[in-house]
């Protein structure tokens, strides 16, 4: 008798398929919200330091307090000449052409944080940075509600959420990418660096990201205060809100980097027409 009569059948770490094969990869609705929630994170990043640059410091305290600055970019004059001045935990640096003395986004250069170029508006204009920062957060925020509620229609959201089976494959995965290994490690649509980002944005860094943006906001502040408070305060809520904003922008440069790297073409077509060729060790499911 077949000792392995009646057990259930043996599961691999994930459906594999032929590589080469061309497959659906992403639905409309993924598509679209991936490239309207590109170009929202742009404005988002450039309205951001537009704003910033009304008060280009941040303060480690409920308050606005020198004595607590953490980062700031300034200019002061020396000789006659304006030089721009970034201040990071204590430490100085000259960054005249680059930070604090810059581009004005009018052809010359001024006294301002950051270049006219990094900005929208180039030029300086606080009351415009805002409009544009709340227009595309909420362009961000329904963007993604539109993902996720399609996501689950489809089930494809337990695609992205990285599993306790992920972790072994993380460095082998790693020390593919690096070239110190010939092959991935047996995955599904999305390999586990893939799902540990995606699962690390999507859930953690763009919520804390959209909280900590209420936070600043004195409408907001007035009617949950508590969200406030928890923060730290208005000037600490805005520390995290830059760090976070940092955090994401390293994830979207490691981002486009991984993309250019592991077959442009191929991941662009996926992200437009929403076919894919499948490399070696990849599948369709988890």
């Amino acid at each position: 008798m077949d000792a392995t009569a009646g057990s259930p059948p043996a599961r691999t770490a994930a459906p594999t398929t032929t590589p080469g094969t061309v497959v659906k990869r992403h639905s409309i609705a993924t598509r679209l919200t991936h490239w309207v929630g590109a170009l929202a994170m742009l404005v988002l990043v450039m309205s951001g330091l537009e704003i910033f640059n009304a008060a280009p410091y941040l303060d480690a305290s409920d308050l606005s307090s020198p004595a607590h600055r953490i980062f700031a970019i300034g200019s002061e004059t020396l000789l006659g000449t304006a030089h721009g001045t970034t201040q990071i935990f204590g430490w100085h640096f000259d960054t005249t052409h680059l930070l604090g003395v810059t581009d004005n986004g009018q052809g010359g250069e001024a006294e301002r944080a950051f270049p006219g170029w990094s900005t929208f508006p180039g030029y300086q204009d606080l009351a415009d940075g805002r409009r544009w920062h709340l227009f595309f957060g909420w362009v961000l925020t329904i963007a993604g509600t539109i993902y996720l509620f399609f996501g689950a229609l489809r089930k494809e959201i337990p695609l992205i959420v990285v599993r306790p089976s992920d972790f072994p494959k993380m460095l082998p995965m790693q020390l593919y990418y690096m070239g110190l290994r010939k092959e991935p490690p047996v995955h599904g649509k999305y390999n586990p660096l893939q799902k540990a980002g995606y699962t690390l944005i999507l859930f953690g860094l763009v919520p804390f990201v959209i909280l900590t943006g209420l936070a600043l906001s004195p409408g907001v502040d007035a009617i949950a205060a508590p969200l406030t408070t928890l923060l730290g305060g208005r000037q600490f809520a805005r520390t995290w809100h830059f760090v976070a904003m940092i955090g994401l922008i390293v994830f979207t440069l490691g981002h486009v980097g991984l993309v250019l790297g592991t077959g442009v073409i191929n991941n662009m077509r996926a992200m437009t027409l929403g076919t894919y060729r499948l490399g070696k060790n990849e599948g369709t499911g988890k």
